[in-house]
């Protein structure tokens, strides 16, 4: 896939105009979005990242634009992974409602930067070392692991990294507004505020770790992999407002991304032994029976996997429900 340098450039302008909009329209002034203002916006972003994939498939083949929506699906699915992260901390930090829309921008914000930054050091991995497949993929099984088996219980407000800021950091108890830092007694002081968006910026980080080599399990493609992140990110602030109710309810959502995760990472094993170039597994030579992945199955598999998780998450509450009403 040939992309220009003017390419890039108008991509990254334009994603970043999109965002400035979206701060200026949207969250310079604290409000609670209504049902309808996240629906309309979700609905348009969502729109306009299919249409950008259609644009890839008639451009440059329907073989990138396969690449586009397998790896826009599972960024999709990790991102609404992310909200559910993104309420516990709004829960255990209490954000007011109307400022809550100013600490997702900036989160997501962030998320873009260290993914754009991810995305570049990955991109220069992949070309020069073919053993990083390896490692990606041998990533991805303990990400999967993890994201199955791993304690939903933890609350990152209160980890490890947030306690080492606490030390440092003199902080209020109270909100002042949606500034991040406030004068008591004639000291300077960091606010609550300033404490959400230091943990979702960590946060942010984390999942960094998950989403990219997730991507280039799918494509090795750096323009790919950075649209398909910036569209996942785009609207995702509109999501969480609009399906906040509904993110509770899926309950079956991190064993469906496990899944994901873990297929990824048994296909990014599979196309390193099939590129191997490391001296001590094959003699150095390509393992030519190790079998390539088509993306077409790719895409299939992630969006059934979605499918399946969502589908049983909502029957499952649902029947709890039933239970629940009964037993009364």
């Amino acid at each position: 896939m040939d992309v220009s340098p003017l390419t890039w450039a108008i991509t990254i302008a334009v994603t970043i105009a999109f965002f400035v909009y979206e701060f200026f329209a949207h969250v310079r002034t604290p409000h609670e979005p209504t049902v309808g203002e996240s629906a309309r916006w979700s609905v348009f972003y969502i729109g306009l990242a299919l249409l950008f994939g259609v644009g890839i498939g008639v451009v440059s083949g329907w073989g990138y634009g396969g690449e586009y929506f397998a790896g826009y699906l599972t960024e999709k699915a990790l991102s609404i992974d992310n909200l559910f992260v993104f309420l516990l901390l709004m829960t255990s930090f209490a954000v007011p409602k109307k400022y809550q829309q100013k600490v997702l921008m900036i989160g997501i914000v962030i998320a873009l930067v260290m993914r754009g930054a991810f995305i570049a050091l990955g991109a220069g991995l992949i070309a020069n070392y073919s053993w990083i497949f390896y490692i990606f993929g041998a990533l991805l099984l303990f990400l999967a692991y993890r994201q199955a088996f791993g304690d939903d219980d933890h609350n990152p407000a209160n980890g490890r990294f947030m306690r080492i800021v606490r030390r440092f950091l003199p902080v209020s108890d109270v909100y002042d507004g949606d500034r991040l830092t406030t004068v008591r007694d004639g000291s300077r002081l960091v606010t609550p505020m300033f404490m959400t968006i230091v943990a979702i910026g960590f946060i942010d980080l984390v999942f960094a770790v998950d989403s990219i080599p997730a991507i280039y399990g799918l494509t090795e493609e750096a323009y790919i992999v950075f649209t398909a992140n910036a569209f996942a990110l785009m609207g995702l602030r509109q999501l969480f407002f609009l399906i906040g109710g509904l993110l509770e309810r899926l309950v079956y959502l991190a064993q469906g991304l496990a899944v994901i995760l873990a297929f990824i990472g048994v296909k990014l094993l599979l196309h390193a032994l099939h590129v191997n170039e490391l001296p001590f597994i094959n003699g150095g030579e390509h393992v030519e029976w190790a079998p390539e992945i088509p993306i077409w199955f790719s895409l299939l598999f992630i969006g059934a996997t979605v499918a399946v998780a969502t589908v049983a998450s909502l029957a499952k509450t649902r029947r709890d429900e039933v239970r629940a009403a009964e037993s009364e």
